[in-house]
């Protein structure tokens, strides 16, 4: 439930004091689209004042790391590649380690997401059926193009290696539109070729706060999850045993999350866990990890 500093409970205050780190999702709990919320900076400074670090960490890969350090440089946020984790470094890793052979892939992403697979050393195929990719990668790809997609569920039919970058159904905007996502394309491309993604990196996969948790040297209860969805978001820390805060600031609604809850506290196997905690915004959230510590 959403939570103020007269109501956190003995526990709550416990699991927030241990907090030493915040994943934090971008889009919907930094900024919105293009929009950064007015509390972001205020947030961020408070947080690494008092000795909390943060990592972004987005579901979003149609932009490369340097495209990011460059779109939070502009907003006002300080970041460096340190700070970053995207589901393009997610398959990038991916691929390595499950097939080291694989050079060649073909990529339905935005350029800039081309650019960071080729910077680890893939080569991008062309939209031609005598270009054969060793591996299909699909992702958010606001720049798809109808030839591109038939081309994608051509491979996927062909049985080559097929790694979705993430589950995400739509994109947050603040404008008067719906951005249809990685998931919902992949759904386009299973009922074009009858196959799913082998493998479906991002959140809520748990690795993606594994790897942080190992580069920091955290235990699960000293990091938290921040977003604003509860199937990718919260999903991820409930995966990985890591405390989940669910921001009201993006995607889900206050209703949505409250049914959530209710599903779960009724079914054995409920499809999706409720957040350790609800909050308006990454602000209030700020508020209640200093009032947990002192």
């Amino acid at each position: 439930m959403i939570t103020s500093d007269k109501e956190m409970t003995p526990s709550l205050k416990s699991r927030l004091s241990k907090i030493k780190h915040l994943a934090l999702d971008m889009d919907g709990t930094i900024y919105l689209g293009s929009t950064l919320f007015p509390f972001t900076l205020d947030f961020l400074a408070s947080m690494k004042e008092n000795g909390v670090r943060y990592s972004f960490l987005t579901n979003n890969p149609t932009k490369s790391v340097g495209d990011y350090l460059k779109k939070l440089e502009a907003m006002g946020i300080k970041a460096d590649e340190e700070n970053m984790y995207t589901t393009s470094l997610a398959a990038i890793d991916y691929l390595k380690s499950h097939y080291p052979e694989a050079r060649r892939l073909f990529l339905l992403g935005t350029p800039s997401m081309v650019s960071q697979f080729e910077k680890a050393g893939f080569i991008s195929c062309a939209d031609d059926a005598e270009d054969v990719p060793d591996a299909l990668v699909v992702a958010f790809d606001p720049t798809l193009v109808y030839s591109r997609l038939c081309r994608a569920s051509w491979w996927a039919a062909q049985g080559i290696p097929y790694i979705a970058t993430n589950p995400d159904r739509v994109c947050p905007t603040d404008q008067k539109t719906i951005l249809v996502d990685c998931g919902s394309i992949c759904r386009c491309i299973e009922e074009a070729s009858g196959r799913k993604p082998d493998v479906t990196l991002g959140k809520p996969d748990p690795n993606v706060l594994y790897g942080i948790m190992d580069k920091f040297g955290l235990k699960a209860e000293e990091i938290a999850m921040v977003g604003d969805r509860i199937y990718t978001d919260t999903a991820t820390a409930h995966n990985a045993g890591a405390f989940g805060v669910l921001v009201l600031s993006g995607e889900t609604t206050l209703e949505t999350a409250l049914e959530v809850k209710r599903k779960a506290e009724t079914s054995p196997n409920p499809e999706f866990f409720p957040p350790d905690l609800i909050v308006e915004n990454v602000a209030e959230l700020g508020r209640l990890i200093l009032q947990a510590r002192s």
